[in-house]
């Protein structure tokens, strides 16, 4: 056990990422299930049916642990209190909460008062530490090499290496570059106590994602994704790593039209060329262009999967790489394994 999967309860030291279209009911329960860190994803849910999904998780997860995900920057910290609001009540005493980017001190201060574990995500070494004053239990430390909306201009690796010095016996997880049980071998030994993916979830068999968003990350490469800003329309000014399309590849911006359909809770919404949204399940239209977030993990993910089949693997993977370690007689320990930028 590391301190992270000792503090909320879980058997790997994983948390799945709340990723808006695709860390739904299902993925959240089946990652939980299995003895990792399930999320639901929130993102810009009314407050009403956030608290019914988060119901409906706690009735299926059997007793396990599970949290769910907030994003004050894209909801607005009013609208992420509200949320936080309604669902804290139904939260089971062994869930926690997630936080993209800081959270403000009302919101801090309501998951606290719930008795409820913070995990707050950063980009920067200085948010960690306006993290951890706000009360953070654990402070997960997003590289450059993650897919999604970016928090900072960092890899997870130099991230970590100056946080940890800053605070020794902070729960700090890491999150970029996790596909495999290696990998996460990889981040405990060189400090970290855990570590978030996002990537990898994305073709899971319970993955709310859209099929050809699961077919593009499977088939994706590292050198197949890139950092822009394109995809902006109601989250602007926010760095993020996708897959390259038709967008990404125009030497002009098109009109911002409508080119696809989602539904929300069985109403349909009109989605814009170049917004923030990814192509769920029920998206229909052009989902080609859309936004479809990936890290540069993609290299190492192969095959969808159930989430169930996924975590057996990482943990036996996990299991394996720390046996060999404890049993070398060096004390050097393994050159991390990093994927470069092209």
């Amino acid at each position: 056990m590391t301190r992270l999967s000792a503090l909320l309860g879980l058997e790997l030291p994983l948390l799945q990422a709340g990723m808006g279209a695709v860390a739904g009911p299902a993925l959240c329960v089946e990652v939980s299930r299995a003895g990792a860190g399930g999320t639901l994803a929130l993102y810009k849910e009314p407050p009403a049916r956030a608290a019914r999904l988060v119901r409906e998780v706690a009735a299926a997860t059997g007793g396990r642990p599970f949290g769910v995900n907030v994003i004050p920057e894209a909801t607005g910290p009013d609208r992420c209190l509200e949320q936080l609001r309604a669902v804290l009540p139904e939260l089971p005493r062994n869930g926690f909460v997630t936080v993209f980017g800081l959270p403000a001190d009302d919101a801090a201060r309501a998951v606290r008062a719930a008795g409820h574990p913070l995990v707050v995500q950063v980009g920067a070494a200085d948010d960690a530490d306006t993290a951890l004053a706000r009360g953070a239990a654990v402070v997960v430390l997003q590289g450059t090499e993650a897919g999604g909306h970016l928090l900072g201009g960092h890899s997870a690796d130099s991230l970590l290496a100056t946080v940890r010095t800053r605070h020794p016996h902070a729960v700090l997880a890491v999150a970029g570059g996790i596909a495999t049980g290696e990998d996460l071998a990889d981040a405990v030994a060189r400090g970290a106590d855990g570590a978030m993916a996002g990537t990898l979830f994305v073709p899971a068999v319970e993955s709310a994602a859209h099929p050809e968003f699961k077919r593009r990350v499977v088939e994706a490469v590292a050198e197949d994704t890139l950092i822009t800003t394109l995809f902006e329309i109601g989250w602007p000014h926010r760095p993020h790593r996708v897959l390259r399309n038709s967008l990404t590849a125009a030497a002009e911006r098109a009109p911002a039209a409508f080119i696809a359909t989602t539904q929300v809770d069985g109403r349909p919404y009109p989605v814009p060329r170049y917004s923030a949204a990814a192509p769920g399940a029920a998206t229909t239209g052009r989902v080609q262009e859309m936004a479809m977030y990936c890290g540069q993990s993609c290299t190492r993910v192969t095959a969808p999967r159930p989430a169930a089949t996924t975590i057996a693997r990482i943990l036996q993977e996990y299991e394996n790489a720390r046996a060999l370690r404890a049993g070398s007689h060096t004390s050097t320990p393994p050159a991390p394994h990093r994927i470069q930028e092209k």
